[in-house]
């Protein structure tokens, strides 16, 4: 109900991103009921209905992300303080989210049932003169369970996948943010004392005690005089300054949204390349060996095993993990060779956002990749590109892109604070678009060339 209520009162933008997730939904489980379509009309063919059913993987893996990108970003599920007060914590908002997302690809999957149902004639006369009645095995009845097993696909691998994204994070990736204490450092006043922190250098006090006449209370940092026969003029190694600069210890949680240091550098770039270079091998060893009976792809693929798509599944996921460290490698160069102030905030924030926008920018470069080869090999020839195969490239490439520009908008309302601290300072606003135009410039200039040299290689062993 909770759900409900959240979904009922969004922002009209967070709603059209739930509709796009459902319509994406609602695509991919057309698809799918499509596949048990062709298998029921072609009850010989198992192995043409597998295949089929495999290539639907790709569609139902982007829609996924899709929703799990829309997910992060919901702003009605975000972390607040003094939400836990009222029973809705981390776990809570996490369950919330999952659920939502739950709701939205459902909604999806059942769209596409009763499209599916209306174009096979099962709730009103046969549509378009019965032109679809032979790819959906009209003249047979649809097994209920089998179709209601498939729908049930995408929203549970969503709702899962979403859950496990935004699941609250442990102690240990907290103090990796910058928000413990370190050992030595003073408590200041309304800052609890915790367990292994101690008042002063070399006396250890635990949460909840009081300071006792041998140990002196460190809130009496105000006083600039000493007390007559201490030994403030000659302080020793167990005697530490009493005072404590704000900076020593936070005050307040810090928000893991904006940790205080700055995060290091993407790592995976050995593998990523490893990978990409294992894909390129797989594919050039499957183009040279004979295709493999039953599993050969359909139309100028029939040349070749069905290892070539395993070749290229290895591929795109070399580019996607290379992905933010390619990202964070451009910031860098655009701060290489004595940077001015528009080359090194540009850069900074595309170091900053490279882990945010990296993976995403990555998934494109791949699905662009991947259809750049296949436009190289259907190069002067008519492809036989029916509807479903047309709606599953438009499923892959729309929820890509989607999920893209989500995690820019995200990264722009991440730094919202920022930009407006840099405003404040008396930055021009023309120098903030100034360096968002030269952030988009520098990931063309790397990505695109980038792109084209992963696809030429790609598409070189089948069409040599």
């Amino acid at each position: 109900m909770l759900a409900l209520r959240l979904a009922r009162g969004a922002h009209p933008l967070v709603q059209l991103r739930r509709l796009l997730v459902t319509a994406a939904a609602a695509g991919t489980g057309f698809l799918l009921l499509g596949t048990l379509g062709y298998a029921m009309a072609h009850p010989d063919a198992s192995a043409r209905s597998v295949l089929r059913l495999a290539w639907c993987v790709a569609p139902m893996a982007a829609t996924v992300y899709f929703a799990v990108a829309v997910a992060r970003t919901d702003p009605g599920t975000r972390p607040r303080p003094g939400l836990s007060a009222i029973g809705l914590g981390p776990v809570r908002l996490m369950a919330v989210s999952a659920v939502t997302t739950a709701l939205s690809t459902t909604l999806g999957s059942m769209l596409a049932l009763l499209f599916f149902l209306h174009l096979r004639g099962d709730l009103t006369g046969m549509p378009f003169d019965g032109a679809a009645a032979e790819f959906l095995a009209a003249d047979q009845p649809l097994p209920l369970p089998g179709a209601l097993t498939l729908l049930a696909l995408v929203p549970l691998a969503a709702s899962v996948t979403s859950a496990l994204v935004l699941r609250p994070r442990g102690e240990k990736q907290a103090r990796m943010s910058g928000t413990s204490t370190t050992a030595g450092t003073s408590p200041t006043i309304g800052t609890p004392l915790t367990a292994g922190a101690s008042a002063t250098a070399g006396t250890p006090t635990t949460a909840g005690t009081t300071p006792t006449a041998d140990t002196p209370p460190a809130a009496d940092t105000d006083s600039t005089s000493t007390a007559p026969g201490t030994a403030a003029d000659s302080p020793t190694p167990s005697a530490a300054p009493s005072s404590a600069t704000p900076h020593d210890v936070p005050a307040e949680p810090l928000d893991p949204q904006r940790p205080a240091v700055p995060q290091p550098a993407p790592g995976g770039l050995p593998w990523s390349v490893a990978v990409l270079a294992a894909g390129l091998a797989v594919e050039m060893y499957a183009s040279q060996s004979g295709p493999a009976p039953g599993l050969a792809l359909p139309g100028r693929f029939a040349d070749g095993p069905a290892g070539v798509l395993a070749g290229w599944t290895l591929t795109a996921m070399g580019l996607v993990l290379a992905g933010p460290a390619i990202t964070y490698l451009c910031g860098w160069l655009l701060q290489a060779l004595r940077p001015g102030a528009l080359r090194l905030l540009a850069g900074r924030v595309l170091q900053e956002e490279a882990r945010r926008i990296g993976q995403p920018l990555g998934v494109v470069c791949a699905v662009a990749s991947g259809a750049y080869a296949t436009a190289t090999l259907y190069a002067g020839a008519r492809p036989s590109f029916g509807p479903l195969s047309t709606l599953g490239a438009l499923l892959v490439t729309g929820c890509t892109v989607a999920t893209l520009v989500t995690a820019a908008v995200e990264a722009k309302h991440a730094r919202a604070e920022t930009t407006a601290a840099l405003l404040r300072l008396g930055a021009p606003a023309t120098m903030l678009r100034s360096a968002a135009l030269l952030r988009a410039g520098a990931l063309v200039a790397v990505f695109v060339p980038l792109t084209w040299a992963v696809a030429e290689l790609a598409a070189m062993p089948l069409t040599g």
